[in-house]
C-alpha cells in the first residue's frame, strides 16, 4: 500500500519520539561497488564518512530520541559514538535483518514506549527536516517503509509501539516491505532520505544534492569514476 501525505490516518496519535537504528558493516569489508569508482583506499573511509553524516543528520532531527548503530568495527563505533550515537555489537554471521531486530532490542531496552525506525547508514546527503517528515508520517501508521532512488530497495522502515520492526531488506526489499503489508511513504520532497550510495554514479547523485561535512571532506576533491 502507497500513502500521500494527504492520506494520513486521523485516528491514531503521533506517538512522540522515535528511536533510529542505524547497522553499518565493518569498514573493509563495507561499500564493495563503490570501489570500482574511488578507488580501495578511499571506499572505507567514505562508509564511515557516509554513516558519520547520516547519524549526524538523524541526530539532529526533532523527533529522533536516540541513535543506535548496530556495527562490530572498533573505528567506527568510536566515531559514530562521538557523534552521540549508541553502538551496540553486532553479530555478522547472522545477516543485515538480524541485526536490525537485535538494534531495534537495544533501543526499546531504554526506550520502551518509543516507535523504531530502521535507516541505512548510507545517506550522506540526509536532511533532519526531510527525516522529520517522514517520521510524522509514519507515526499515523504500525509500519511503513521509504524505497530508495531507483524504487527497488529500502532506505528506511519504521514500527509503532508494540509493533515487530520486520525488517527484509537486501536487494529487491520494496517489494517484500510492500508483501509484509508495510505502508509505502509516497511524499515529495524526500530525495535526501532515498539517495543511499553504493556507487559511482550515487554519490555523483548525492553530492549533486548536498553531502554533509564528512562525506564533503572526502568526496569534494574527489570526481568518482562512471561505474564500470
Amino acid at each position: 500500500m502507497t500513502r500521500t501525505e494527504g492520506e494520513i490516518a486521523t485516528n491514531t496519535d503521533p506517538t512522540g519520539l522515535w528511536s533510529l537504528v542505524v547497522p553499518l558493516k565493518p569498514l573493509v569489508r563495507a561499500k564493495s561497488r563503490l570501489g570500482r569508482a574511488v578507488g580501495g583506499d578511499l571506499r572505507p573511509r567514505l562508509a564511515l564518512a557516509f554513516a558519520q553524516d547520516t547519524v549526524s543528520a538523524a541526530l539532529s532531527c526533532r523527533a529522533v530520541a536516540d541513535v543506535v548503530v548496530v556495527t562490530d568495527d572498533p573505528v567506527a563505533g568510536a566515531a559514530l559514538a562521538a557523534l552521540g550515537a549508541r553502538t551496540v555489537a553486532d553479530t555478522p554471521a547472522a545477516g543485515l535483518n538480524a541485526a536490525l531486530e537485535h538494534g531495534a532490542r537495544a533501543a526499546l531496552a531504554r526506550h520502551g514506549g518509543a516507535a523504531v525506525a530502521a535507516l541505512n547508514a548510507d545517506l550522506p546527503a540526509l536532511r533532519p527536516d526531510e527525516l522529520a517528515r517522514v517520521l510524522e508520517f509514519s507515526s499515523a501508521f504500525p509500519r511503513t517503509f521509504v524505497s530508495d532512488a531507483q524504487g527497488i530497495g529500502t532506505t528506511f522502515l519504521s514500527a509503532a509501539p508494540g509493533v515487530e520492526l520486520r525488517p527484509a531488506f537486501g536487494g529487491a526489499s520494496r517489494a517484500r516491505h510492500l508483501a509484509s503489508g508495510a505502508v509505502e511513504i509516497a511524499l515529495r520532497g524526500l530525495d535526501s532520505v532515498r539517495r543511499d550510495v553504493d556507487t559511482g554514479d550515487d554519490l555523483g547523485a548525492a553530492l549533486a544534492l548536498g553531502v554533509g561535512r564528512f562525506t564533503t571532506e572526502l568526496a569534494a576533491p574527489v570526481a568518482p569514476a562512471a561505474d564500470r
